[in-house]
């Protein structure tokens, strides 16, 4: 009888055994390599300090240290003009052509500095997850600074994304709806029942909850166009108002419902699909974990986003402890998009430009301008981030930060190079060039601690570990150490992997 039970004894243990396996792998310390994977995955990058700080707690301890310290506002004050009350367009209209061409020019300094701005965050917040969260909503809500025209306006677009980065993405889909950037740069401003404009009301559809394709047709935005209608900016402050007179207060139907809908209950309708939350779950698995979403672990994850009345956090928690985000085979499974490299760069080696302006342009050369996406999609991201010329822009950024320059230079003698290299940039005949010039005259002014690098990099060390996601593809030379051995390894292939 003993013998006869113990086969089925034995498969029942077997099988218990496995039922505890993901168990007892989220009760590890995750180990330096985890926290290496896991830092990189939710900020830009992490200092060796910071990876051993985390290497000695478990998935859940860690992924909850993330989520404790996130944050709702930026730690560094914005450029002073955000202050300054917004240009209205009707006097942008009335300028002459002198007063036009000078206002451009303050709007595209304007910008730089707003960017300069966003990257230091990136750079020294406390809860880089903040700020990678701030960074993913803006593409996935995408406005772009070249049609808006308004530092004001997207330096509050910014605010507003990284206030509800982790908040209620209901919350936050009816603020962006609102949002007088959204509303220019979607052309809703101007939507009246006469005339209803449908950009704002197709790409809150397929961009922004359910997904091209997914359950809605031409009929379904023709109708929600009619209900944002009247969604409008004061003419003098650009702050949102509703217009009643530009309203169609008519009967609509949407999705299969029908009322005299206004914008929000819209909105609530969209929410109210399971597409949406399995749409917006897909878009941060791809953002987290890898490129290729696994179908019942997203369905999974997207009903803990509706349970939860699309709370993004109690999502986060759950796709970041997950057995999918830890498995080896998701390691170096990413690429990483310019300010990954960029920031990222900076933040893993700590080195602190005296300017940012040179990383910003860095990143736009490398085909990532924060607050310019390309269009509407955002950026796609994945393999698109490489071809031909960024790979060797990735190269020369790289060779440039990790070549050795002796100390920062002096402020005024920097200027004064820069105002000579400004003149000779305007006769230069692409933006490209004038990008890359830029960078050229400024990567190398930082301070960079290459005493310390030499002195305590060998092969023994864990800069490999700390530098790579995935095994180099290049062995390193014999004997190499100190910056020999950073430079080869930010120089191999698996270095552009996170």
């Amino acid at each position: 009888m003993r013998a006869t039970n113990f086969p089925v004894v034995r498969g029942a243990l077997f099988s218990f055994a496995l039922l505890l396996a993901p168990l007892a792998a989220s009760a590890q310390a995750i180990g330096y390599d985890g926290a290496r994977h896991f830092l990189n995955r939710v900020g830009f990058g992490a200092t060796d300090a910071e990876v051993r700080e985390y290497a000695g707690l478990t998935r859940t301890q860690a992924v909850d240290r993330v989520l404790a310290g996130a944050r709702r506002e930026a730690t560094l004050p914005p450029p002073a003009f955000v202050e300054t009350p917004p240009l209205p367009f009707y006097k942008y209209r009335e300028m002459n052509e002198e007063d036009r061409k000078r206002q451009q020019r303050l709007t595209i300094e304007q910008g730089l500095q707003l960017r300069e701005w966003w990257l230091r965050e990136m750079l020294s917040s406390p809860s880089p997850f903040t700020e990678r969260m701030t960074l993913f909503w803006h593409n996935h809500f995408a406005t772009g600074q070249q049609k808006v025209r308004n530092g004001q306006l997207m330096h509050a677009q910014n605010a507003l994304l990284r206030r509800e980065a982790l908040g209620n993405f209901g919350t936050l889909l009816h603020a962006v709806a609102k949002d007088p950037a959204m509303l220019i740069y979607l052309d809703n401003a101007g939507s009246r029942r006469q005339a209803p404009n449908e950009n704002f009301a197709r790409e809150v559809m397929e961009l922004f909850t359910l997904g091209e394709g997914h359950g809605y047709g031409e009929r379904d935005i023709q109708e929600a166009a009619r209900a944002f209608t009247g969604w409008s900016l004061d003419r003098d402050t650009l702050k949102f108002m509703f217009r009643p007179a530009f309203h169609d207060g008519g009967e609509k139907t949407v999705l299969g419902r029908t009322g005299r809908f206004d914008g929000d209950e819209v909105l609530d309708i969209l929410l109210a699909r399971p597409e949406a939350a399995e749409f917006v779950t897909t878009k941060l698995w791809k953002e987290f974990v890898s490129p290729t979403p696994d179908g019942s672990e997203v369905k999974r994850l997207a009903a803990v986003f509706r349970d939860k009345r699309y709370e993004v956090k109690p999502l986060m928690r759950a796709m970041l402890a997950s057995d999918a985000f830890w498995a080896p085979e998701q390691r170096g499974a990413l690429i990483k998009s310019p300010l990954d490299l960029v920031v990222g760069t900076l933040r893993t080696f700590e080195i602190r430009p005296a300017s940012l302006r040179p990383a910003v342009l860095a990143s736009t050369v490398l085909g990532q301008n924060p607050m310019s996406p390309p269009n509407v999609k955002g950026w796609p991201g994945g393999e698109a981030w490489i071809n031909s010329a960024t790979l060797l822009g990735r190269k020369q950024l790289l060779d440039r930060l990790f070549r050795g320059t002796d100390a920062m230079p002096e402020a005024a003698p920097m200027m004064a190079a820069a105002a000579v290299d400004d003149a000779k940039a305007e006769a230069t005949p692409t933006p490209e060039a004038r990008l890359r010039r830029a960078m050229e005259r400024g990567m190398q002014t930082y301070a960079f601690d290459w005493d310390r690098w030499s002195r305590t990099v060998d092969r023994s060390s864990s800069v490999e570990s700390l530098a790579l996601a995935a095994p180099a593809v290049n062995a390193a030379p014999e004997g190499a150490q100190g910056l020999e051995l950073v430079r080869h390894l930010v120089s191999d292939p698996a270095y552009q992997l996170k």
